[in-house]
């Protein structure tokens, strides 16, 4: 592979095929900007996000500056998770978009400024109504962005088969990697040591970036992003408008009848949006499996692809509190020291994407040497795996757990190896998950399948929500009894994924 930017493209024609990007279309080199930066800002601003929420409450740390929301940490639990839920819930609606009626490359555009839009209107003071505003905006342009931009690297390749394209997502995934681990660095500091509202405004001027590195590289594209595979009939759109408008319209005047008579609590948005988070998985699931037009071989797959889905949901469900409980656990039980260094707690949020750019090259190199060796696991026993290191990550959480029930505040290091613990889980799971996705995929639902996927987190972060919300099971998850009871549904899942391996394997088919 070439690792020139002025060498030739290996096909004449391609989108940039006078230059390559490490042999890849130019077009690569626009798109891994465009979602460097784009994660740059989401993940800086999920960074501050939980001890942003905390900063004046019970539950701050000790030497946390003030001007935050002061919440506790069960409404920080339930408003994270509630986020993280409607960004992959999102993405689903983002892809019929770009599929529908403005197709990718617009749809990136819209994405970028809506997102760009949000962090400023997070960067303004004001307390809670901006915050929520920009909340919301951030999350449907994450929504937006999150299919379309991945299909637009697909289209830079000639088909499936093009030998460059497994390289050139690998290249892509760790643009994104690359992002995510600078960004708690520079906007956490920034927002955590000097201003909460210059950390938010330091993800608009992120995403500000990507957009222009979008709009100048434009022209390094394949035409086929411009175009919208499956555009809308007037009848159609018409259709949708009046739909949309009216569920909107009763939205309002709900709202405003709830707002106006003095009884809107966070709640009011919290438990609805938790329930759709919960409601929505489970449809298109149950409406996928009851579609007549599969075959006998597709219902089969469907019915093994469950298996995978409500694996991948429990998993995500204490995978991402990874950003709420134990960070909120970092902020206000462990020390901000280490060998005499000091750091804000935001850091965090930094070692998981260290851990992937350091561990996928292994995990990918592993995986190839026991395949030669007729030795590697099969995707079911993977997964199996990754719930039981999941499960592991919180038995381990129960020792630093132990240690600060007495005020004492511990280790970092700690937590380091709660992040890395989860890291290696996610890393038997999530690449492998995307994997047979595709493969399962009824040739209905080709394209539609990978926003499925997407659908367990949303499913793992509602019920994260459902548990923390006071006013439904109001579990403490950050105490020692529901951490171990997560901990231990999790490696009991695994076990039955496990004990049920050879069930699912015959549901898969020829998929291995």
């Amino acid at each position: 592979m070439a690792s020139s930017l002025t060498k030739d493209s290996t096909l004449p024609g391609t989108p940039g095929s006078g230059k390559t990007f490490f042999g890849h279309p130019r077009g690569l080199a626009t798109l891994f900007m465009t979602e460097m930066w784009e994660r740059f800002s989401y993940y800086g601003m999920k960074a501050l996000l939980t001890v942003y929420l905390l900063s004046g409450g019970p539950d701050a740390g000790k030497a946390s500056m003030g001007g935050g929301l002061a919440m506790d940490v069960a409404t920080t639990t339930v408003i994270v998770s509630v986020y993280s839920a409607m960004v992959y819930l999102l993405a689903m609606p983002g892809g019929w978009l770009g599929d529908r009626v403005w197709g990718p490359r617009k749809t990136v555009t819209i994405a970028a400024v809506t997102i760009m839009s949000g962090h400023i209107v997070l960067a303004l003071p004001g307390g809670q109504a901006p915050f929520f505003a920009g909340l919301a905006l951030v999350a449907a342009g994450s929504g937006l962005l999150k299919a379309n931009i991945s299909t637009m690297v697909g289209h830079l390749y000639d088909g499936p088969d093009d030998p460059r394209r497994d390289g050139g997502f690998t290249i892509f995934y760790m643009g994104i990697n690359a992002g995510a681990f600078f960004a708690p660095l520079a906007i956490g500091t920034v927002g955590q040591e000097v201003n909460w509202h210059l950390g938010f405004g330091m993800a608009a001027v992120g995403m500000a970036i990507g957009l222009a590195a979008f709009l100048i590289g434009t022209r390094n594209l394949s035409p086929k992003s411009d175009i919208v595979p499956k555009p809308l009939s007037s009848e159609e759109r018409s259709s949708w408008l009046r739909r949309g408008l009216t569920w909107m319209l009763v939205a309002a005047v709900f709202y405003g009848i709830v707002g106006f008579t003095g009884h809107f609590t966070l709640n009011w948005a919290m438990i609805p949006l938790t329930i759709i988070g919960l409601v929505v998985p489970a449809g298109v699931l149950l409406r996928i499996k009851r579609d007549k037009d599969l075959s006998a071989v597709e219902q089969s797959k469907m019915s093994g692809y469950i298996w995978f889905f409500v694996a991948a949901a429990v998993f995500w469900m204490i995978y991402d509190q990874g950003a709420s409980t134990v960070q909120a656990f970092g902020e206000g039980k462990a020390s901000g020291s280490l060998l005499g260094f000091d750091f804000p707690s935001s850091w965090y949020q930094s070692l998981n994407p260290l851990f992937i750019m350091a561990l996928a090259p292994v995990f990918a190199w592993v995986w190839l040497w026991l395949n030669r060796k007729g030795k590697e696991p099969s995707t079911i026993v993977k997964f199996a795996m990754a719930l039981v290191l999941i499960g592991v990550s919180f038995f381990f959480f129960l020792i630093p757990l132990g240690m600060a029930a007495n005020g004492q505040a511990v280790s970092p290091m700690w937590l380091v190896g709660i992040y890395f613990i989860q890291t290696v889980g996610e890393l038997c799971l999530s690449p492998v998950g995307l994997s047979v996705t595709t493969k399962m995929a009824p040739a209905k639902y080709a394209s539609q399948m990978m926003g499925v996927w997407f659908l367990a987190v949303t499913a793992g972060d509602s019920i994260t929500s459902l548990l923390s919300n006071p006013a439904i099971a109001g579990v403490d998850l950050s105490g020692t009894s529901a951490v171990f009871a997560e901990a231990a549904l999790a490696a009991l899942a695994g076990f039955a994924v496990w004990m049920y391996r050879r069930k699912v394997k015959s549901l898969m088919g020829d998929v291995h």
